[in-house]
């Protein structure tokens, strides 16, 4: 069977068919005048829809909706904003959020009970409601407004994120698209703040939770810019069928082929994450290789590319290789000192347990990289992770020393 996947320049959540977008500037977002701060994700169609949410026992009203109207596996649209979290806000979060939802629905002509909401900003503020009322009622969607709603669902993010694939299936074309936003507050699990993704393919609900499970599970919770977990990270895939393709059946050819092509939407929107990390000046990238089991490959990849020291010694282009070694150990992982080979970029520090010597210059210039790769062959096993991270730098802490002042 003949199964091909090609981005699309330009893409976005509105690239699969049937799906409109749009954002508004509403006074939300505080400091940012002019800049959108409202927006709406819709599908005419019905949609098969499903999350993943924040592992924080400290969750926003927003996520708690979303929670129980995705028990239907149905929804049509997601209302979003940015500048206020609502999370933290007693019982008057949870009334403004289906407050929110509802707002939406009368101008999509929809029933509240098929709209989403998400939220992202400072926590333990009230909703703006006139401001959302307002804003709703100046909300226009099109099929181009996809990066309108990527550019209202910022907050310290410094660039928006968005992308989609076309999937070519023996003659069935099926379009992916996504958007994302998070810079600070990015730990597994779930670590993207935000990100909404649409597919117009044909498929049910439980194969929809299936595939975006395991595409997160590659992705969004193999990302880390800071350790800290947010009260809001919200994952919703809406399918809404409009391809008109078979039905998508788990184990099949053509199954396994959308799950690579979601996969490939949600790397490249983490991967944009951990780029746009707070203050980040550097992406890094690690994959450990030749671990014991899938768990140990992972915990061991995020482990390094959480540590503080690690990170610093990344933003300070110091090649002081220990430092990984280090946070693979304590990671909780098989770890044998005398067994494993380290690489950065194909320039090998330690091999069978045993450092290499190497041009300390020629190192710190790879480090200088605007994306570093490190490689971590541990030679226990067969099984592989990759996961992202960030530079550690001063702005870092310059940003949320003064998020709210």
């Amino acid at each position: 069977m003949k199964c091909e996947c090609h981005p699309l320049p330009d893409g976005s959540v509105t690239s699969p068919g049937g799906f409109l977008a749009g954002a508004v500037s509403c006074g939300i977002k505080s400091g940012s005048e002019g800049a959108p701060d409202l927006g709406i994700l819709f599908s005419p169609y019905p949609c098969i829809a499903t999350g993943l949410f924040t592992q924080n026992k400290v969750k926003a009203a927003p996520v708690i909706l979303c929670q129980d109207r995705l028990a239907s596996g149905r929804a049509q649209a997601i209302v979003v904003n940015s500048g206020c979290a609502n999370a933290c806000t007693g019982g008057q979060g949870m009334i403004d959020a289906a407050q929110m939802a509802g707002l939406a629905a009368d101008v999509l002509k929809i029933v509240p009970e098929d709209v989403l909401v998400a939220s992202t900003g400072v926590i333990g503020v009230p909703m703006a409601m006139e401001c959302i009322s307002k804003g709703l009622a100046m909300m226009r969607l099109s099929n181009g407004g996809g990066h309108d709603l990527a550019c209202a669902i910022m907050t310290t993010d410094t660039f928006a994120k968005a992308t989609a694939v076309r999937l070519d299936l023996n003659g069935e074309t099926i379009t992916i698209g996504g958007i994302a936003k998070g810079a600070g507050m990015i730990h597994p699990n779930m670590a993207t703040l935000l990100s909404f993704i649409t597919t117009d393919a044909v498929m049910d609900a439980d194969f929809a939770r299936a595939a975006l499970r395991r595409a997160a599970d590659q992705s969004f919770n193999m990302v880390s810019v800071d350790g800290d977990t947010s009260t809001n990270d919200t994952l919703i895939m809406l399918a809404n069928g409009a391809a008109g393709n078979a039905l998508l059946r788990p184990g099949s050819a053509r199954a396994k082929a959308f799950v690579k092509a979601l996969t490939e939407v949600c790397v490249f929107l983490a991967k944009c994450i951990a780029r746009d990390g707070e203050g980040a000046t550097k992406l890094m990238e690690v994959h450990v290789e030749g671990a014991a089991s899938t768990r140990d490959a992972r915990i061991a990849a995020r482990t390094i590319a959480t540590s503080p020291l690690v990170k610093a010694a990344l933003h300070g282009g110091d090649p002081n290789w220990g430092r990984i070694l280090a946070a693979a150990g304590r990671s909780g992982a098989a770890v044998d000192p005398l067994r494993a080979d380290l690489y950065m970029d194909g320039f090998c520090l330690m091999q069978g347990g045993r450092p290499v010597p190497f041009d300390e210059e020629a190192a710190a210039t790879i480090l200088r990289l605007p994306e570093v790769v490190f490689r971590l062959c541990l030679n226990l096993g067969d099984k592989s992770a990759t996961a992202w991270g960030c530079d550690l730098s001063k702005e870092y802490v310059t940003i949320n020393a003064d998020y709210t002042t």
